[in-house]
């Protein structure tokens, strides 16, 4: 199970998250790139919708709001205020110096809600990388930095001009403290020559003819005096407890090689679970326009790559949180490999996507918690007030609707659709139309929308609204008559009138369902979660 919060993350992660609860912590937030990002929905030809809507605006603004946001984090003594004065000082008042102190008042939450074992992944790009590691550096303390890992996100096809092709995106990792939670993470066997390559690695044999090799025992950290000790004539910083290490030496896994040699640890092939993963990671390719998981969000990540860290940096049952969640790739792959997981999102668009995603691939019955979306009547009209857009999309993820592109005037009296294809071989789907109204309504807007359903050619419309429909628009929906289902010839209303409180109440629309394939949304794969048994054997 797992929780969806719909709001500014910096309020959501002050007002719900307790300290040092959170296993682990991926963000993927928007980067420093100037440029908006919209998000398409594809059509199951693999053709693109007309229909996009904007997604985010990734580009900030140093204004009196990021002024305020910057002296509430400067104004707190220690190494945090300190590099982001440094950082002002070098940038000035600039877009880079907006999205640094944006980052950093969230980071510091970020940091409190993390449990002392736990870890956080920043995925950021070059653009802001450098930045970024100074900041966690402060925040997060330089000795707890693990490692700046490198994903190869695409191949260039062109040449850019005066530098070299930019392919890949980094991920920052850094845990909490000196004992944080670590599967060390493999890639699996190239089998090509794989015997020969064994053979010459793995050339040592015990009596009982089992390959190993050796491998290094000192510590890569030269600064850890509890593991700074004399260990068969050797005085070396070492990667185990001196009591570790002897009862390894006595049960012959650390061995010398030769008389006098530094200590060697035993690593047997039949125990090696593939190639020890390093910190540049080429295996795991981006989705392209054809890949099966791909939603056509702008910034979808694989799931192989999230699976990655959470199997890495957690435990099974432990606590995930993603706090720019997009899509949900994080919470797949929590859900798909039995941890707690909460999201965080800005927008409606968002949380009905990761809602519908879910249950495409893991059942109608996946329980999934929401705080922050209207439960009551009341609520939805708060929300209608505040702003118009997200109520809309919230709306239409009542009836399981996507929106359409939000730019005023260019609507066409549509604000969102369901597609369907009440025969399954038919070429083109069947349209759902659907209009949001927060204000009043009355008979102008039915006959408004049957224009506009005659006009698309469209199966059914819908007005939702929050007040309830009149005797007039009742009768002016009754007039569009009906549609008529192609295979059983069932019919629906042609023109339907639904409030936000009679959604809320489980009345839905009435279309096609049982026989119906609902093209609206690009179905995720189905799978099934694995149980907590399954994860700690690996499977």
């Amino acid at each position: 199970m797992g929780t969806l919060y719909y709001g500014d993350n910096l309020d959501i992660l002050r007002r719900y998250l307790k300290d040092e609860s959170v296993d682990l912590v991926y963000l993927d937030p928007p980067f420093n790139s100037a440029q908006n990002y919209n998000a398409f929905f594809h059509e199951k030809d693999g053709t693109d919708a007309a229909s996009q809507i904007r997604a985010f605006e990734d580009t900030w603004h140093w204004d009196i709001e990021t002024k305020k946001a910057y002296d509430a984090i400067t104004e707190q003594p220690g190494r945090v205020s300190d590099v982001m004065q440094a950082f002002y000082q070098f940038l000035g008042g600039n877009d880079m110096m907006a999205y640094l102190t944006m980052m950093a008042s969230r980071l510091v939450e970020l940091r409190r809600v993390l449990k002392p074992t736990g870890s956080l992944y920043l995925h950021c790009d070059p653009t802001a990388s450098h930045y970024l590691k100074l900041l966690c550096d402060a925040l997060m303390g330089k000795d707890n930095y693990r490692n700046e890992i490198i994903w190869k996100r695409t191949t260039a096809k062109g040449l850019a001009f005066r530098s070299l092709p930019n392919n890949h995106d980094i991920l920052l990792l850094y845990s909490k403290g000196e004992d944080f939670v670590w599967n060390r993470p493999f890639k699996a066997y190239d089998l090509t020559n794989l015997e020969e390559k064994t053979e010459k690695k793995y050339s040592y044999k015990d009596p009982d003819g089992r390959r190993y090799t050796l491998g290094d025992l000192n510590n890569p950290n030269p600064d850890r005096p509890n593991l700074t000790y004399e260990f068969l004539g050797h005085k070396k910083v070492w990667r185990w407890t001196k009591e570790r290490m002897e009862a390894a030496y006595k049960a012959g896994i650390v061995i010398q090689p030769s008389p006098g040699a530094v200590p060697r640890v035993k690593r047997y092939l039949d125990e090696q679970e593939g190639w020890p993963l390093d910190d540049v990671w080429e295996d795991i390719p981006p989705l392209n326009s054809q890949a099966k998981e791909r939603l056509g969000y702008p910034t979808q990540k694989p799931v192989a790559l999230l699976e990655r860290i959470i199997q890495a940096s957690s435990n099974p049952g432990g606590l995930v949180l993603d706090p720019f969640c997009g899509c949900g790739t994080t919470i797949d792959a929590a859900e798909k490999n039995s941890r707690e997981w909460i999201g965080i999102d800005i927008t409606h668009l968002a949380t009905s996507l990761i809602k519908s995603r879910l249950r495409d691939t893991y059942g109608s019955n996946i329980q999934i918690k929401t705080v922050g979306e209207p439960v009551t009547p009341n609520e939805a009209d708060k929300l209608a007030l505040e702003d118009k857009y997200q109520f809309q999309w919230w709306a239409l993820g009542l009836v399981g609707a996507r929106p359409v592109e939000q730019k005023k005037g260019a609507d066409h009296g549509i604000d969102g659709k369901i597609l369907f294809r009440d025969d399954a071989k038919a070429a083109k789907p069947e349209q759902i139309i659907i209009q949001v109204k927060g204000g009043k309504t009355g008979v102008k807007d039915v006959r408004d929308l049957r224009g506009v359903l005659d006009r698309e050619k469209a199966a059914i419309g819908v007005l939702i609204s929050l007040q309830g429909a009149t005797s007039p628009m009742e009768t002016e929906a009754a007039s569009a008559g009906f549609y008529t289902h192609k295979v059983n010839g069932l019919k629906y209303p042609r023109l339907q009138l639904r409030t936000v409180r009679e959604l809320m109440a489980g009345k839905g629309i009435e279309r096609p369902v049982n026989l119906a394939v609902d093209d609206t949304f690009k179905k995720a794969p189905k799978t099934k979660a694995k149980s907590h048994a399954q994860s700690e054997m690996g499977l």
